[in-house]
């Protein structure tokens, strides 16, 4: 197959047309792709035209094999039910880790796969130009041709996440048929692959192939690229930001070469003349001690969404040789200073700008088989600021640029870092060769992303920090690409002999724990210190989500094709959550009634581990929820499941981080209320109720709060008299309302009188164990409660709006209202933005929730609405007054 390719150009770092920046022809589209043990053609025969590829897959890049398998119908779903096991090569023991495991005899994967791509190169652009075939990321090593010439070979491309660029100058014929073949490798146990540790199973090929984008760039005789702007406030004031200014630079030809590079950002201009011998390749820098127009007065600031405007500026950068531009990049940046320090209490503490934030993030991953969709990726950052977190962390899976774009433009900070628990923290068993392409691959991805204003800190390990050897090459390579950011030896506590204390922990747990732990524990997962990944474990997608990835939604007691969705290592079971279950609530009869008790245990630990960290700061500092979301449908660690619905524990954390939240503590009885955004409040009016089993009056209290910037400020005390045995469970119902009456947090909690007892002695990685439980047996007897309800549709500017309006017309509580939204055939329609959910409405009470729909959603959805002692009702909504509902 033989293509014409457009000619796109580098701008504001997207692909768009320009005329002022290096041209860039994206090899996307034609590839095909077969396994070398079907070929017995050599390299420089499959690399030139007229070599035939009929019976080769069709594919796109980036891809990985099996994706391009999966994306040719040639295996179904993998997602779904046990398929995956289906496919060959995935008889590896389910719950073990594939990646230090060796590919099975049986695997179409032991052998290289071809990625082959025809194609016609744009017309020479100027005289002299020069050819770079880049590669953003192959895993994990590869055997390059291009035009019937080995341009590089198995032994200089390795390493999953490195990047290439590679010239091709004398190679490349402009105008004219071009073909490229690559021949990748997939990793072995011995090789710092892409893992996917105990989060979900590893795909059969391990992720081989050519997963980055592939791109034809053609420069002048020097290249630039990796453009950065750092910056310095000299003061705390911010009224002066002090830039300096970073740029690659390489002369790919043979003879000395003068040129000048010039710049300009946040309205500064500023060149400087660079001789470079042959083949030389240097850093250029533009310091404010040498240019002072990079003293920027009054500057605007880029700032995490919670702290102010994530504002972007733009720098453009340029280097011409005799007067011709031989190459420009123009990328986005914020004029932002991030550091960190140790407290009094030895936690680590990062600072924006120079003020403090509580880190309140998620683990991110990428899909399973690295699959990519723009439209999937944005609503995932609409999720993650919907939620109220502040921060991502990447374990491994250095996701692509239009992750961190997101980022950036949404406010949200990103830790990344290397991965655990394969050849990456092997150290004793490294040779000088993984050492070189560790080191190679931590320069590839400081030059990827150090010019993002997202990136809050990089960490050189996981859960154990690098031996002194490698952690001080690690740090050789991060001076030398001058990366801006903090770095952190690991993402545990272990010391190092080189960087010393991390401030960081990671004690778990990771499975279930009841709500009181986060405020309880003292020594392990509780809420003090900044716990890099942490959760209650379980959250079980709903009944619509799992018929979308299980052939029995229904199945009780759950079938394997169930539990294949758990995780792998110590979590290839639900027990803990089933006997915390059974003990504290009751023991469920079906698939329903599980996800519904489930989901209020998700929500109520999600919930207060949140809340703890934040009450606490700066006690605490930051905590990272493991996880966000998953790369394939699981039951387990997540906020939003893989289809995107967001259910139970998504409420609760989106609750507990309210910019201004009131809430209740499970150690002392007190009630807090939290400033979390950046501006003192004045005026707001606090009240708290709590009611018995019976919806009997015990308390009442209101108070008026000022709150300062950043703040958490204990403001009822609840009187011990309430605790005095009589009462077996409290309802506590807390608002906080502003200035004019409005409600800025509404929070209701369920509280057994005596808490888990932990047997702190038993402790795993996993979660500590309960010695004696609560007993909320009560709560699966409560009195029907009548909700009436009616819905609207509307059309307004971000899209169509559901509004829900409940009204409980009766004397019990409505505990633990779910709504939702469906197709007709009781189809899932995620994601959906609901503004609550998950929610008690008292005696008389009424509220109106809205739900933003998807784009996708269909004409005519249905709203589920259920609870604990709801009774279902499916509704149907009308068009609202002054909207329109659709045809």
């Amino acid at each position: 197959m033989n293509r014409h390719i457009g000619i796109y150009l580098v701008v504001c770092g997207l692909l768009a047309p320009s005329l002022q920046a290096a041209a860039v022809t994206p090899l996307h589209d034609g590839w095909r792709l077969q396994s070398a043990c079907k070929l017995s053609a050599p390299g420089d025969t499959i690399s030139v035209p007229g070599f035939s590829t009929s019976d080769w897959i069709s594919a796109t890049v980036p891809s990985t094999v099996l994706a391009a398998q999966v994306a040719a119908d040639i295996y179904p779903d993998p997602y779904f039910g046990d398929n995956l096991r289906k496919i060959p090569g995935t008889s590896y023991p389910i719950g073990h880790l594939f990646a230090n495991l060796p590919m099975p005899a049986d695997s179409p994967y032991r052998c290289g796969w071809w990625y082959r791509d025809q194609f016609t190169a744009p017309a020479a652009a100027q005289k002299g130009a020069r050819y770079w075939l880049h590669f953003g990321g192959i895993n994990y090593r590869a055997d390059i041709w291009f035009n019937g010439h080995k341009v590089a070979d198995s032994t200089q491309i390795a390493g999953a996440y490195r990047t290439y660029d590679l010239d091709v100058t004398n190679y490349l014929k402009p105008g004219r048929t071009n073909v490229l073949a690559v021949e990748t490798f997939a990793p072995a146990p011995s090789d710092l692959g892409i893992n996917w540790v105990d989060w979900n199973p590893e795909p059969p090929d391990k992720d081989m192939g050519l997963w980055g984008a592939v791109d034809l760039v053609s420069t002048g005789a020097v290249a630039l690229r990796s453009p950065m702007v750092v910056t310095h406030f000299p003061d705390e004031n911010l009224d002066t930001a002090e830039l300096t200014v970073y740029a690659e630079i390489e002369n790919a030809t043979g003879y000395p070469v003068q040129g000048v590079v010039s710049g300009s950002a946040s309205g500064a201009e500023f060149q400087q003349t660079v001789s470079l011998a042959p083949h030389e390749q240097r850093t250029v820098v533009f310091t404010p001690e040498q240019f002072l127009q990079l003293r920027i007065h009054d500057p605007k600031i880029w700032w995490p969404w919670q702290m102010g405007d994530p504002h972007l500026e733009h720098l453009a950068m340029s280097v011409r040789v005799q007067g011709q531009l031989s190459d420009q990049q123009t990328i986005e940046f914020g004029i932002r200073e991030i550091t960190s320090e140790l407290t009094g209490t030895g936690s680590r503490l990062f600072r924006v700008n120079g003020k403090p934030i509580l880190i309140r993030g998620g683990g991110w991953s990428q899909d399973m088989l690295l699959r990519t969709n723009p439209v999937r990726l944005r609503q995932q950052f609409r999720l993650v600021r919907d939620l109220g977190l502040n921060a991502l962390r990447l374990e491994g899976k250095l996701d692509t640029d239009d992750f961190f774009r997101l980022a950036d433009k949404y406010g949200i900070l990103v830790m990344a870092g290397w991965c655990c628990c394969d050849h990456w923290e092997r150290w004793n068993t490294w040779t000088p060769e993984d050492l070189a392409i560790a080191t190679a691959s931590l320069r590839s991805q400081m030059l990827r992303l150090r010019h993002f204003p997202s990136l809050l800190v990089w960490l050189n390990g996981s859960d154990y920090p690098p031996p002194a050897n490698v952690e001080q090459a690690y740090l050789n390579v991060e001076a030398q690409t001058h990366w801006p950011n903090p770095v952190l030896s690991s993402a545990s506590a272990k010391p190092t002999t080189v960087t010393g204390v991390s401030g960081v922990k990671m004690t778990g747990p990771y499975d279930y724990v009841e709500s009181s732990y986060w405020y309880i524990d003292k020594v392990f997962g509780g809420a003090y210190g900044y716990n890099t990944e942490t959760s209650p474990g379980p959250d079980i997608p709903s009944r619509a989500s799992r018929a979308k990835f299980l052939p029995d939604p229904d199945a009780w007691p759950p079938s394997a094709d169930w539990s294949y969705h758990f995780g792998g290592g110590g979590f290839t079971s639900l027990n803990v959550l089933e006997d915390a279950m059974n003990a504290i609530y009751a023991k469920p009869a079906s698939a329903a009634q599980f996800t519904r008790m489930a989901g209020t245990m998700a929500y109520a630990s999600e919930r207060a581990m949140f809340e703890a960290y934040t009450r606490n700061k700066y006690y605490s500092t930051g905590v990272i929820q493991w996880m966000l979301n998953n790369a394939w449908p699981s039951m387990i660690w997540h906020l939003y499941d893989y289809n995107l619905e967001a259910d139970a524990g998504y409420f609760g954390v989106k609750k507990a981080c309210e910019l201004l939240h009131i809430q209740y503590s499970y150690d002392d009885q007190s009630i807090v209320v939290v400033n979390s955004a950046y501006k003192h409040v004045d005026g707001l009016h606090a009240s708290v109720d709590v009611r018995g089993i019976r919806w009997n009056e015990l308390y009442s209290a209101k108070t008026v709060v000022n709150a300062s910037a950043d703040s958490s400020q204990q403001v009822f005390n609840l009187p011990a008299r309430l605790f005095n045995g009589m009462e077996r469970i409290f309802f506590i119902d807390l608002t906080l309302t502003d200035s004019a009456g409005h409600i800025v947090s509404r929070n209701f909690y369920w509280v057994p009188y005596t808490l888990t007892t932990f047997d702190w002695t038993a402790t795993l990685y996993t979660h500590t164990p309960a010695e004696r439980y609560p007993d909320l047996t009560a709560l699966t007897h409560l009195p029907p409660a009548t909700v009436v309800a009616h819905a609207e549709i509307a059309n307004i500017a971000r899209g169509r709006e559901i509004r829900l309006h409940l009204d409980n017309r009766s004397s019990a509580l409505a505990f633990q209202v779910r709504t939702a939204v469906r197709t007709s055939s009781d189809g899932l329609v995620a994601p959906a933005f609901w503004s609550d959910n998950w929610i008690e409405l008292v005696p008389g009470e009424s509220r109106t929730l809205t739900a933003l729909l998807p784009r996708d959603a269909p004409e005519a959805p249905v709203i589920r609405i259920d609870g604990w002692n709801v009774a279902p009702q499916t509704l149907t909504p009308t068009a609202a007054a002054g909207g329109s509902a659709p045809q």
